[in-house]
């Protein structure tokens, strides 16, 4: 049995340093009330993360839809490189974004209703500005207000939301790392000393140190050491958002603002470990993040495909195009396991943060060629602190709403819904 013999912590325990720099800290041993399993596993039932990740132009689906049903499952063309998270995935075939259908049915429209429905589900109509609050925050209303960050809303490239805090409140996307960060780590002080701060090349962690090195002196050595992994890792980011913003003289790279790295691998690891440290620190717990924006004009080099993304799509069904989407597909999908590996690899309490969270993983359009939103290609990630049974293909009956499967996640992290948006039922999980 565990026992703790040094002095409880405060969960909203800071650090602080001068010019009124804070930094949150992970879960600690020492901050749970009591020393027994009971009491370790109440903490923990209230830190479910849940989060929702979004990639435009739908996917290859014969590459995608895994040949075989239940458990065991054999891993499809693109969904391989996820192969050794499968005890903490599952993919749902059969859903259908019905609001992603719409009287204009021109290809802008489309791929708008598209992200804006994929998390609310609530029919677009007459009013392009006029939804419904989104899946993302229901559960920031209800979990998200245990941390100073009901929610934050990330994404790739500008131009597009997929939250929604009202029917008519869209919430902006941040792309800038360095300016998630300042939100996230840099707490307290003006925007004038963050300035300073970053002009000196001096680290955040710099300004606490004093206060770290009383901290550590209160903790154990098991907590001690968890405390040492996670500020590494938070000048790590900052060494890395330094870097991206440093230009060699006379170059400049239009649209990219100072803090955003030059490739998209670079600038999608940064976001994935901001989201990952964020959730450690109990900063927030829902997050979003969307990869592209629809009608993306990106291109991917390290894919080993030279095409534009949404150019693709355009299969014309080309068998060629569709298997080049295909490589495209799991390119995509490769860089999400980046952020499976690091929810894995940090502890949190009796698990990790991958044992202790809920991911949607998905487009909001099937066939891109044809702009279909049926069946969908969507994955779900996490173990929701013991809620989710993951390892399974589960297929539902073709048709059945997207909003049953966003209602039964807001189930599973501890959202009691009976409804959401189009849904005409519970998805079982």
């Amino acid at each position: 049995m565990h026992f703790i013999t040094k002095k409880h912590i405060s969960r909203r325990h800071f650090l602080r340093g001068a010019g009124g720099a804070a930094i949150a800290l992970p879960l600690l041993d020492a901050m749970l009330p009591a020393s027994t399993a009971m009491a370790q596993s109440a903490a923990l039932a209230q830190r479910t993360r849940y989060g929702a990740l979004y990639i435009p132009h739908g996917k290859t689906m014969a590459k995608w839809t895994p040949a075989t049903e239940g458990k065991n499952f054999e891993f499809s063309e693109i969904l391989k490189p996820l192969e050794s998270h499968r005890d903490r995935l599952n993919v749902i075939s059969g859903l259908r974004l019905q609001t992603g259908y719409g009287t204009d049915g021109s290809a802008a429209a489309n791929h708008a209703r598209s992200s804006a429905t994929w998390l609310n589900c609530v029919d677009m109509g007459a009013d392009p500005n006029k939804m419904g609050i989104s899946v993302d925050q229901v559960a920031a209303r209800a979990i998200g207000q245990k941390s100073p960050l009901p929610s934050i809303e990330l994404t790739i490239e500008d131009g597009r939301t997929m939250s929604w805090s009202s029917a008519t409140t869209p919430l902006p996307m941040q792309r800038n790392p360095q300016v998630v960060f300042e939100k996230l780590f840099g707490q307290g002080g003006t925007e004038a000393e963050r300035n300073a701060r970053r002009e000196q090349a001096r680290s955040l962690l710099d300004s606490v140190m004093s206060d770290i090195g009383s901290l550590r002196k209160s903790l154990g050595g098991s907590d001690a050491a968890r405390l040492d992994q996670y500020l590494t890792d938070v000048r790590e980011i900052e060494r890395r958002i330094q870097l991206a913003g440093q230009m060699p003289d006379g170059v400049k790279l239009p649209g990219r603002p100072n803090g955003i790295p030059s490739t998209f691998e670079a600038h999608l690891r940064l976001m994935f470990d901001l989201q990952a440290l964020a959730w450690q620190a109990d900063i927030t717990r829902v997050t979003t993040l969307m990869l592209a924006r629809e009608i993306s004009g990106a291109t991917y080099p390290n894919s080993g495909v030279r095409d534009a993304f949404h150019n693709l799509s355009h299969h014309s069904n080309l068998q060629a195009n569709k298997d080049r989407f295909a490589v495209l597909n799991a390119y995509h999908v490769s860089q999400v396991k980046y952020l499976l590996d690091k929810l894995k690899a940090t502890p949190d309490g009796d698990g990790s943060l991958l044992d202790h969270s809920i991911i949607i993983y998905g487009s909001g359009i099937s066939d891109g060629n044809n702009h279909d939103h049926a069946p969908l290609p969507v994955a779900l990630f996490g173990g929701g602190s013991g809620k989710l049974e993951g390892g399974r293909h589960i297929r539902v009956p073709e048709g059945t709403p997207l909003a049953n499967l966003h209602a039964a996640v807001l189930n599973k992290v501890g959202v009691e819904t009976a409804k959401f948006g189009d849904s005409n039922g519970i998805l079982s999980l």
